[in-house]
């Protein structure tokens, strides 16, 4: 393709009229999951020309529709929009046991009444899959039944929305026990597009991928695509600046820190943070959330922040480091769990938002109180501070 082409694709898609789908939907009662709704505002707050990447752009919201005809009648109408077309997708997969197929759970549906009362996932690959490629982005955040998790870990295709529509996703096992899902994973991807607008699709699945993994640990998750570390190639090492101590690179694969801190020091901060996610998501596949190297690539991200000037990102992260340490038995004194908490105090000393500040500072306290740290007085200058 010509770079006139390319040209001319861009100016199209940025004068068309974009559509955007928000799909959030459960049963009701006890066959519910997930809290797929509790995303919409989030989701809702993006500008919609934001979402598709469009001057203009129509906003369609489903809440816990209750009749598969009336989704798939909204779907079919945004599907018939020339313009890109982005859906995104929050609730509960079950499997329609007589056909063996894949269902998305609306709000009447029950294992015995899937077939009727659920979205089968082939209406969406049927409206979906047609449409020019490049033009369709799919963004699901799904928990699966025991049925279907089964059929998803042995066809690793079973949600393949053929060749035109980008799906980007994450799927995670339905709990053991009691208790709601939240769709952590399309939350971060709402706060990217409100921070990140410039982001590329991948860059976004990759940092969400990371903070999802962090907001609500799940050694079990499937992500689409999968999300494995990048092949780097050696650039210069930028100035001296504070990299936690590499934890050894997968075998046959560049050290990617020098790459990483190359790019950050240019000042393409959206590359640096998604490679390093990538590498995140990779140490929790490879050796699970509570891992020695799971915790140096958070607090990789952590300074990566910094770096790029989101000092409340970066406290957030220092603060889970941190605790994520503690939970690895590291001690109270140990001098990595000491750095961890001193830099998210440092971090969140120059936060300029007042309410960012405000809603950090009690678990910044909480920490403080187990890890006093070296400096003489850093707890009660904190809470003075918060008062």
């Amino acid at each position: 393709m010509s770079a006139d082409t390319r040209q001319r694709d861009a100016d199209d898609t940025a004068t068309a009229v974009g559509t955007a789908v928000l799909l959030a939907a459960a049963p009701a009662g006890r066959g519910r999951v997930m809290d797929a709704a509790s995303v919409l505002p989030a989701l809702a707050a993006v500008p919609p020309g934001i979402l598709t990447g469009t001057t203009t752009a129509t906003l369609v919201e489903l809440a816990d529709p209750l009749d598969p005809q009336a989704v798939l009648t909204r779907l079919r109408a945004a599907a018939a929009s020339p313009g890109p077309l982005l859906v995104c997708l929050a609730g509960q997969l079950q499997l329609d046991r007589r056909q063996q197929l894949p269902h998305l759970a609306l709000a009447r549906a029950t294992p015995a009444t899937v077939r009727y009362t659920a979205l089968p996932w082939h209406w969406l690959v049927g409206e979906l899959g047609t449409r020019r490629p490049g033009t369709t982005t799919v963004v699901a955040d799904l928990v699966a039944d025991p049925e279907v998790w089964q059929r998803l870990t042995t066809e690793p295709g079973l949600l393949h929305l053929g060749t035109g529509p980008l799906l980007y996703g994450r799927v995670v096992p339905a709990p053991r026990k009691g208790g709601l899902l939240r769709p952590e994973y399309l939350r971060a991807w709402a706060e990217l597009w409100r921070s990140e607008p410039r982001w590329t699709p991948l860059a976004r699945h990759a940092e969400a991928a990371a903070r999802a993994a962090t907001a609500a640990p799940e050694p079990e998750a499937v992500f689409f695509p999968p999300a494995p570390p990048p092949a780097v190639a050696p650039m210069p090492a930028p100035a001296p600046t504070f990299v936690p101590a590499p934890v050894p690179a997968p075998a046959a694969v560049a050290d990617p820190h020098p790459a990483i801190l190359a790019a950050a020091a240019a000042g393409r901060h959206g590359e640096a943070a998604a490679v390093a996610a990538a590498w995140e998501h990779e140490a929790l596949r490879r050796h699970g959330p509570r891992s020695v190297e799971a915790v140096h690539w958070t607090e990789v991200r952590a300074d990566l922040a910094r770096l790029a000037g989101d000092s409340a990102r970066s406290c957030e992260l220092w603060l889970a480091a941190a605790e994520a340490r503690l939970a690895l038995l590291q001690h109270a004194d140990d001098p990595d769990v000491e750095d961890a908490v001193d830099r998210a105090h440092h971090q969140w000393e120059q936060i300029v938002d007042r309410d960012r500040a405000r809603a950090l500072g009690p678990a910044l306290v909480a920490l403080r109180r187990r890890v006093p740290g070296r400096r003489p007085g850093a707890l009660a200058a904190l809470t003075r501070r918060m008062g």
